[in-house]
């Protein structure tokens, strides 16, 4: 996460929070319903203490019980019609509620994809899981329980506040004199506690950070040792969310408390002054009874103000957090063009490359290169020259910043993203498989592959050893596919390329974890594969420099050299150093091999 974010102004959280009204568009009718009810139920809550005077002042005064039944009967329907609307308040409240936290993490995932490389390399995992769900939970809390009961507490505390004016003004204005240090407060809590809110929120955010990575690189952990130095970082970070989580838990009580003391002295003044006026005949028993039972209605109002009010504080800067990944345009657009009859031409035109963090260190200048259909090219360059950033920019996982990348003579940022991607595959050297079955993580290019297709990709791929799993394709790879070795994971992911029959195939040092024997199987089938396909192989093993037609030398960041294997080896001294330092004499070994 950027510092920048965390540093976001807080008073943005009222207006990021009015931004996702939007929201509740869907769910008008059903909060509707939902306000009529409750402002019902307040309406019923101050009719029956008026009805427990008119009994009080008169059957019981008037010793007439004739008299009773019917108010006795009044003050019993409204109890059982207060209980209905609240019933069906929460039934309709449940629906809308959690179908609007549905449809704002749809949309939010739906962006995350959405986002370009840029965006994800530089926001921790963690802060975005804790904005999908902290966050979220948050302004589902709000939106269902402290938005509706802020409303509904505001209209009870003014409406009852008038009828206890009317019953007897002294005591109705020491009830509304009670409010001005209730309001006075809660002005000084609402600007402390949203700073805090919005500290803890981040905090949590670093604390699911630490916990992904230690689950994702437990085997680095272990096989270091580290598991106490890892420990010891995270309990650091709970730490800080436990001292800041206090804090906020320290204002909240202090403010609680206060808000709890007001509304009791309140009645005991009440109390004091009501026997009093009843004793000069101003007020009659009937009177002070209701007067005393509104004058507690009023309890829960005003001490659940502090709850709601520290729910609407984090409702917003649940919102702005939100809405900083909501805020943020991707920078990868797709056009709006198609190819109807794709051969897989790819041309690098004058391409410029540099990452947006160091746009003055350029990793790609001025680099050209013609990839004719079906033909594979093998990229060959020192570690760090910008061998997998070329290759991304085919699929548009970055966007060149000068020149361009055309696939039959078409921009690629032309192209419709879901097609360009539809024409080319990769295959990465630390690929990732997902927490699904074998056969869907095989599949999740290609979702209409039949069992026979598989089954060729798999064969090419040599990752037959998936039949061999507890159930077969149906096994469900652990998450990150920890279960299999790094061969196995790569062969998965080749195998999952190949299903999807690209026009542009990218093999991004897919090879590099296979052991010799299965790594010539491997390529063995794969020439039967690039020989329909374009194909471009990033390769730092003189074998697999043999898969491709021609090898391209990138140094510097351009391409110096395009020739034979056996070509650039010969008269290119930097290319033969390259082979030479990443395999050792097999360079000359596959060089005489070739010869002959």
């Amino acid at each position: 996460m950027t510092t920048e974010s965390r540093e976001a102004p807080q008073a943005a959280g009222v207006h990021s929070l009015w931004r996702l009204r939007g929201y509740l568009r869907p769910y008008v009718w059903s909060l509707s319903l939902m306000l009529v009810a409750s402002l019902g139920g307040v309406a019923l809550a101050i009719g029956i203490p008026l009805v427990t005077r008119a009994i009080i002042d008169g059957p019981i005064a008037e010793r007439d019980l004739s008299a009773l039944w019917p108010l006795a009967g009044l003050a019993l329907l409204l109890g059982v019609t207060e209980a209905f609307l609240v019933w069906m308040r929460r039934w309709v409240q449940s629906a809308a509620v959690l179908g609007l936290e549905t449809t704002m993490r749809r949309d939010l995932y739906a962006r995350l994809q959405e986002l370009p490389m840029a965006f994800h390399g530089h926001w921790q995992s963690g802060q975005l899981l804790s904005r999908a769900t902290t966050d979220l939970s948050a302004i589902r809390r709000f939106s269902g329980f402290g938005l509706l009961f802020l409303l509904i507490n505001v209209v009870q505390l003014t409406a009852t506040t008038v009828v206890l004016l009317h019953m007897y003004w002294p005591l109705g204005l020491v009830v509304a004199a009670a409010s001005a240090p209730i309001v006075w407060l809660s002005m000084r809590f609402e600007k402390r506690y949203v700073v805090i809110s919005r500290r803890v929120q981040d905090e949590q955010g670093d604390l699911a950070t630490y916990a992904e990575e230690g689950a994702v690189g437990i085997r680095v952990i272990k096989s270091f040792g580290r598991s106490e130095h890892v420990s010891r970082g995270y309990e650091r970070a709970a730490d800080r969310l436990h001292a800041t989580s206090m804090e906020k838990v320290r204002l909240s009580a202090r403010f609680w408390t206060f808000l709890a003391v007001i509304p009791n002295v309140a009645v005991v003044i009440v109390l004091a002054l009501g026997a009093y006026g009843v004793g000069r005949g101003a007020l009659t028993p009937g009177e002070l009874v209701a007067f005393i039972t509104l004058m507690l209605s009023l309890v829960w109002p005003v001490s659940s103000l502090g709850v709601i009010l520290a729910m609407a504080q984090e409702a917003m800067t649940a919102s702005a957090r939100i809405l900083e990944i909501f805020d943020t345009e991707p920078s990868i657009v797709g056009g709006d063009r198609t190819i109807e009859a794709p051969r897989g031409h790819v041309r690098f035109e004058a391409v410029d490359f540099a990452f947006p963090d160091t746009p003055d260190q350029p990793v790609l200048c001025g680099l050209d290169l013609d990839i004719a259909p079906g033909e594979t090219v093998a990229l060959v360059g020192a570690t760090g020259s910008g061998k997998t950033v070329l290759t991304a920019l085919v699929p548009r996982l970055w966007d060149v910043t000068g020149g361009r990348v055309t696939i039959d003579g078409v921009d690629v940022r032309e192209l419709r993203l879901e097609h360009l991607r539809s024409l080319v595959a990769t295959a990465f050297e630390d690929p990732t498989l997902f927490s699904m079955s074998a056969r869907e993580n095989l599949t999740l290019g290609r979702a209409d592959a039949t069992d026979e297709e598989v089954a060729e990709a798999l064969e090419v791929a040599q990752a037959q050893f998936v039949h061999e799993l507890p159930w077969g394709l149906d096994t469900r790879i652990g998450e990150q596919g920890m279960a299999l070795s790094g061969g196995q994971r790569q062969r998965l992911a080749l195998a999952r390329a190949v299903l999807t029959r690209p026009t542009v195939l990218v093999l991004d040092d897919t090879l590099s974890a296979l052991d010799v024997h299965t790594e010539k199987l491997v390529e063995d089938a794969l020439r039967r594969v690039l020989a329909d396909t374009t194909g471009i192989v990033v390769a730092h093993r003189a074998s697999t420099v043999l898969l491709a037609d021609k090898v391209a030398l990138l140094q510097d960041g351009r391409i110096t050299h395009v020739g034979q294997h056996s070509e650039l080896l010969a008269t290119v001294p930097a290319y033969r150093e390259l082979l030479a330092a990443e395999a050792g004499s097999e360079a000359g070994s596959v060089a005489e091999e070739v010869s002959a």
